[in-house]
């Protein structure tokens, strides 16, 4: 009966149960001649006493809930209260106590998924530092030791001087790069990177980077080929720069992974609105417990071919941000021993 009611409600059945036990223990004594009042006396009796216990049940429940709702809501809302607490009124014919009961649940189960949010972060940016800090020394300790060991006298053996200084070099640019990198994530994931939208062909634009990738393929002697059906123009909508970034860091992953003696092949299909592009090898492949960890940055599946190629560890986490930065999705499938192939849709222009 006195479930789910509001605090008119509440106040309406506390005066009625109290005025109504009142009138019965009046009843009993007239019954029993120990009361000698009219009947009519009796009922009046239970009446005001019926108004003056809702009146006062009536202000003590509002002033017991405003108080404490207040509070709650002080809590829940962070400091930031309805527009009827703000001005010390009380709605008495709602639902008052379940409303309140709903939006702490409410509040708990969201501050559950920040505390989760802010755990996973947390955790994130102590990984991302760690891993920071270990990609940065290799080269560091590099620079330092060619450098220290010019400066104790081998700057003047012509044997090493010159070998020195290049190998310093090389490790100065892989800083570079990953720095370089780094920036390029940042601006895409705080929307820094305005994105130049227009329409070009997919297909001239793949074998532009075949070409500039010609010679690393050659290296590895990897045949770049488009598959079956695929040596064809489609055109996209999309930022072609970023896009011809995302060609190059797939397909040069693809050399640098794939078999020696292999081939990389660049597919499109056609998906009426959206047009998918991808990217295969018959390479080493990716165990499926490292699939979902790709495009984590400065992951890699073979660490000493990835740096001793030069590689950040970024390329991967860049492919994947571009691709978002566009409203796409990217995806991988792979098979150990067999190659990996990477996907991702575009716009159809």
């Amino acid at each position: 009966m006195f479930k789910n009611q509001t605090p008119q409600q509440l106040s309406f059945y506390i005066a009625l149960l109290t005025s109504s036990g009142l009138i019965a223990i009046f009843a009993f004594l007239k019954i029993f001649g120990i009361l000698t009042n009219p009947w009519w006396e009796i009922g009046l009796i239970g009446g005001v006493a019926f108004v003056a216990n809702f009146i006062a049940n009536y202000y003590l429940v509002r002033y017991y809930i405003f108080r404490r709702i207040k509070l709650i809501y002080k809590i829940i809302h962070r400091h930031k209260l309805p527009a009827d607490f703000k001005a010390g009124k009380i709605a008495m014919n709602q639902n008052i106590l379940d409303d309140v009961e709903r939006e702490v649940g409410e509040w708990a189960e969201q501050h559950n998924r920040d505390l989760e949010q802010l755990e996973r972060l947390a955790t994130y940016r102590r990984r991302f530092i760690g891993d920071v800090s270990h990609e940065l020394k290799t080269p560091i300790f590099n620079i330092q030791g060619f450098v220290h060991t010019l400066l104790d006298g081998a700057i003047s053996d012509p044997s090493v001087n010159i070998n020195y200084l290049q190998r310093a070099a090389k490790n100065v640019d892989r800083l570079q790069a990953i720095v370089e990198d780094l920036e390029t994530i940042n601006k895409l994931e705080s929307g820094q990177m305005v994105l130049d939208l227009r329409e070009f062909d997919i297909y001239d634009l793949a074998q532009d980077v075949f070409s500039d990738l010609e010679m690393r393929a050659s290296n590895r002697n990897i045949r770049l080929t488009f598959k079956d059906g695929a040596n064809q123009h489609f055109r996209v909508r999309a930022d072609k720069e970023s896009v011809r970034q995302v060609l190059i860091n797939l397909i040069h992953n693809s050399i640098k992974y794939g078999k020696e003696g292999g081939v990389t092949k660049l597919s499109f299909y056609d998906m009426e609105s959206y047009m998918l592009v991808e990217v295969s090898d018959n390479g080493i492949g990716i165990d499926p417990e490292h699939l979902k960890h790709v495009f984590d940055r400065f992951f890699r599946v073979d660490k000493s071919r990835s740096r001793d190629a030069g590689g950040t560890g970024l390329g991967l986490s860049i492919v994947k941000h571009i691709i978002e930065a566009h409203k796409q999705t990217v995806t991988v499938r792979s098979t150990v021993g067999q190659g990996a192939t990477f996907g991702f849709t575009l716009e159809k222009a």
